[in-house]
């Protein structure tokens, strides 16, 4: 019972990762989030977690989780720093409209603003799922 239970887990968190990387990826592709180098960080951090997928499933190395394991931990980053990058946009923005704003207004304007502030933060999801998913890997073995 205890082992169809763990099979169940580990198929639902590869499918919710799975799910995770193709909408993270027509999202951005919908948005046109590839015009230059630094846009293309998340879409290049999908690409090779997809990859590195496949190869943990088909064959996994130690090497291929070691990488998987690397790759999540520089796509959580690349959550974090798309945050920054949103919110600081915004911020700028919202600094052009309103000049005699104070700082907390700005911020709590730049939230809200034109570009998705914390929409990078499902980079963070998708980066803990895939761990997830390593984890019950792991707990197999």
């Amino acid at each position: 019972m205890e082992r169809i239970v763990f099979f169940r887990l580990k198929r639902v968190i590869l499918t919710a990762f799975l799910f995770m990387l193709l909408g993270i990826s027509l999202e951005l592709y919908l948005l046109g989030h590839y015009e230059d180098a630094l846009q293309l960080i998340p879409i290049l951090c999908i690409g090779f977690s997809v990859g590195l997928l496949f190869v943990l499933i088909l064959k996994g190395t130690k090497l291929a989780e070691v990488l998987f394991k690397l790759l999540l931990g520089l796509t959580a980053l690349s959550g974090v720093y798309g945050t920054f990058l949103h919110l600081n946009a915004n911020y700028e923005f919202e600094q052009e409209m309103r000049p005699t704003e104070t700082t907390w207004n700005l911020f709590i304007e730049s939230l809200s603003g034109a570009l998705p502030a914390l929409a990078p933060c499902s980079m963070l999801v998708l980066a803990l799922l895939g761990y997830s998913y390593l984890l019950l890997l792991k707990q197999k073995k």
